[in-house]
């Protein structure tokens, strides 16, 4: 009797043991992209939400109360950075996963800009040039809260001021990657996945040359996985966007954008226009890349190093 107890107590022990090991498993299909659609009404509701502005803080406000609400550990980030039209307020928010893990190059993070471009006299509401990554990332922050080391960011000031240049746009993100590097814990951070332009309703995800090529590749894995192989291909040159700061410090970074978001295929003429608008972007669309870039992150768990 005694032998069998002090054997209950042992198992009993390794599979406590083992329950504090967090599960690679996500439910990749349970994100919604109805969830993700509402989100992105809910941003746009706000009107123009360019840096510095009332609306951006609303739209961080509101960023900031769903990773709450989804369990993650959420903080901002906030800033002042001498721009082209004079001293601007910049704010990244960011949310944790609480599970975390001991060691460095561990943490994955999922990014997305918020910020709208500045445009007099056009109503740019941004609906997939901003709007739409945003609500892929906080569906995908609800589904998977329970993870480990995953941080979902959201930069502010990826447009630019006046004209994209070194010293014009990817504020937030250049920002974020400077901390990274005062703080030493470059070497802590696996991969950036950077969501960019996600929502268009004749979806053709363009994955740009400048990205590390093992994590396209996942992600073509990813897509094969879940049904989606279709929309996802190969831009032939390089976009400037918020993961060429990441690639520039050494780390692993990917942009998962649709740079064909026009009124016929192959165009971009909705790109900075009043047209980017909630009528062109489909919820459909957000849920094959929110569910492609979930299975994306069980993938990546189980990949030791993209170094």
């Amino acid at each position: 009797m005694e032998t069998r107890l002090i054997s209950i107590l042992c198992a009993l022990v390794l599979l406590a043991g083992c329950s504090r090991e967090p599960s690679t498993e996500i439910k990749w299909r349970a994100f919604e992209g109805q969830r993700a659609y509402a989100h992105v009404q809910r941003l746009v509701d706000y009107g123009p939400r360019p840096s510095g502005s009332a609306n951006l803080i609303r739209s961080a406000t509101y960023i900031a109360t769903q990773l709450q609400e989804f369990g993650l550990d959420t903080e901002e980030q906030v800033f002042i950075a001498a721009t082209p039209n004079g001293p601007v307020t910049f704010r990244n928010v960011i949310g944790r996963t609480r599970k975390q893990h001991k060691g460095d190059d561990r943490v994955v993070i999922l990014g997305s800009h918020f910020d709208t471009k500045i445009m007099p006299g056009v109503n740019f509401v941004g609906a997939n040039d901003g709007g739409s990554s945003v609500g892929v990332l906080l569906e995908m922050a609800r589904v998977a809260s329970g993870q480990s080391d995953l941080w979902f960011v959201f930069f502010d000031g990826e447009e630019c001021m006046v004209e994209y240049s070194e010293t014009d746009g990817l504020w937030g993100s250049k920002y974020f990657v400077e901390s990274l590097k005062a703080k030493r814990r470059l070497n802590h951070i696996k991969a950036l996945v950077l969501l960019d332009m996600v929502g268009d309703a004749n979806l053709n995800i363009t994955l740009p040359a400048n990205a590390t090529p093992a994590l396209n590749q996942r992600l073509f894995d990813a897509a094969r996985e879940t049904g989606y192989r279709d929309y996802f291909g190969l831009f032939p040159g390089g976009i400037h966007d918020d993961h060429v700061p990441f690639l520039a410090a050494g780390i692993p970074a990917m942009n998962i954008i649709d740079f064909h978001y026009g009124s016929a295929p192959g165009q971009n003429d909705h790109w900075h226009t009043e047209n980017d608008k909630m009528k062109n972007i489909s919820a459909r669309s957000m849920e094959i890349v929110g569910q492609t870039t979930l299975r994306l992150l069980e993938l990546l768990k189980q990949t030791p190093s993209l170094r």
